[in-house]
């Protein structure tokens, strides 16, 4: 075969079609764990994990992979029941045949797709519904590409929300140290030098990863 005939097979209408779609799958592939990320609690827990050591004042204690490693534990234990669901709906029976690709996908999406919802504000919602000028009867009808963005925006918002909580006992003890140093003349002296200690003791007193773990997890039931 000479070069001629390998690109006019190529390029013939039903090879072009298989192409396009090994591209797609590929691409797909490769931004599936970011897609996967952004479609479940992964950045709410680790925004929320991140503000809570600055607020403490430890700029790399515990350090990025810790906080990542147990941000992602934890989503995979949150998002476990969604996870047997598409297993039980969707996965186990397109591989057994049962199904068609098109109906693996719905029953793939459908419950990530109420995940979400539960989870986004309705002004969000609206934002993006009207952005996008679709009509629709129910929430059931939105679109993936209007559920994600308002999704996310309103996971921001609560993990940003969370983030102010956390600080203001810890902000508290920062003014509270400053003051005292103000009053004894002893300006040279770093507050946060002093307030550190105090700030890790408070948090291991309420025993603050239990709460803030638990609170994390509750906030998605």
């Amino acid at each position: 075969m000479n070069l001629g005939d390998l690109v006019s097979s190529v390029t013939a209408p039903s090879n072009m079609a298989t192409s396009l779609q090994i591209v797609l799958l590929l691409t797909v592939l490769t931004l599936a764990p970011s897609i996967l990320i952004m479609m479940t609690s992964f950045t709410r827990i680790v925004i929320v994990l991140s503000f809570l050591r600055n607020a403490l004042g430890l700029q790399q204690m515990p350090p990025n992979q810790v906080l990542i490693g147990l941000a992602l534990f934890l989503t995979l234990f949150i998002m476990a029941p969604i996870g047997q669901d598409i297993n039980n709906n969707a996965i186990k029976p397109y591989t057994e045949g049962k199904i068609t690709q098109e109906e693996a996908y719905q029953n793939t999406i459908k419950p990530l797709k109420n995940f979400m919802l539960k989870q986004t504000r309705q002004n969000d919602l609206n934002l993006f519904v009207s952005l996008a000028k679709i009509n629709i009867n129910n929430v059931e009808e939105l679109p993936m590409r209007v559920v994600i963005p308002a999704f996310i925006i309103s996971e921001l918002k609560t993990a940003f929300q969370i983030g102010f909580i956390l600080y203001i006992p810890f902000l508290i003890i920062d003014i509270v140290v400053a003051s005292v140093l103000m009053s004894m003349g002893m300006f040279m002296l770093p507050p946060v030098l002093i307030s550190l200690p105090f700030k890790v003791l408070l948090f291991i007193l309420v025993d603050g990863w239990n709460l803030v773990v638990k609170s994390l997890i509750l906030g998605f039931r």
